[in-house]
């Protein structure tokens, strides 16, 4: 299959890359952060998450980010929402979409996010129902579609039957997440393949984790399935607390350079996306994960 000639970036950065740090990040850091992303030619961004502050103590700001935020037209602003409640405090705040998540993996569902797979799809009922009152769009995330911490592996089969529930529920795209980072190029093909027996390709987009390397390997052999939508994080942002050992998401920056490589379009400023990844890193005070970033900075300070 030809490769597509045009990919949509989902920046996860500030969210899913933020989530899991311990230090406290100031919001203006955050709203700065966002707003670089946006000049560096990201359309969309995910914003915050309104999830209990209890489970995740960084995004209890999620609220004063997004109404901080100088909005530019055509530019998606999203929010991680787990539940009606927190679906309702995301639009309050400005959110112009929001994703929800399930577990490929019944261990991984009940260690996030306390409940079974069925009872997580029934939490979303109401959610999507709203959503679709208001016209407001669903992304949804699929975890642990090549492997589970806690049960090990996955079975493509019930990647695509979640994705199957998800798309006819509401959600617009399904987002397939390797959230250990363990899966290869040739489970990747496997995965989408099962999924799109159900869903149609344009609908599917990857969301790729670093731990053993082959994130960008494993985005490729998605590429040449004809997906033309991938998550990914400046700076090589994020983790899984639930996942012992798993590195950050695929680094943005990273990813503009093979997509630069393979002549496909994506509308981002490689050198501007490198220097919002550098501010951010410097804020956390910890070099960039990005392996790009740090090839193409170094060679500036030579």
């Amino acid at each position: 299959m030809t490769l597509p000639t045009h990919v949509r970036i989902i920046e996860v950065g500030p969210r899913d890359g933020l989530q899991n740090e311990k230090q406290a990040i100031p919001t203006q850091a955050k709203i700065q952060l966002i707003e670089q992303l946006v000049d560096a030619g990201l359309t969309y961004i995910e914003a915050g998450s309104f999830v209990n502050p209890k489970w995740v103590p960084q995004m209890a700001d999620s609220g004063d980010v997004f109404s901080g935020i100088a909005r530019k037209p055509g530019i998606t602003y999203a929010a991680l929402t787990p539940n009606l409640q927190g679906f309702e405090r995301a639009i309050a705040a400005g959110a112009t979409e929001v994703a929800i998540f399930a577990a490929a993996s019944e261990a991984f569902s009940q260690k996030n996010i306390n409940c079974s797979i069925a009872e997580s799809l029934q939490r979303f009922t109401a959610l999507l129902d709203s959503a679709q009152a208001q016209q407001i769009p669903v992304r949804g995330y699929i975890s642990c579609v090549a492997g589970c911490p806690y049960s090990g592996s996955v079975d493509p089969q019930l990647v695509s039957h979640l994705a199957q529930e998800l798309f006819t529920m509401g959600c617009y795209e399904i987002s397939l997440g390797d959230t250990i980072g363990v899966g290869t190029a040739g489970q990747t093909k496997h995965v989408i393949e099962a999924v799109a027996h159900h869903i149609p390709l344009e609908n599917i987009a990857v969301h790729m984790h670093d731990t053993y390397g082959q994130a960008l390997a494993n985005i490729y052999a998605a590429l040449e399935m004809g997906i033309g939508v991938v998550d990914s994080s400046v700076a090589g942002l994020g983790g899984c607390p639930y996942a012992v050992g798993a590195t950050g998401n695929v680094a943005t920056e990273d990813l503009v350079y093979l997509l630069n490589g393979l002549g496909i379009e994506h509308g981002v400023d490689l050198e501007k996306l490198i220097q919002a990844g550098n501010t951010i890193s410097a804020v956390l005070n910890k070099p960039t994960n990005s392996r790009v970033a740090r090839a193409l900075s170094s060679q500036r300070v030579a």
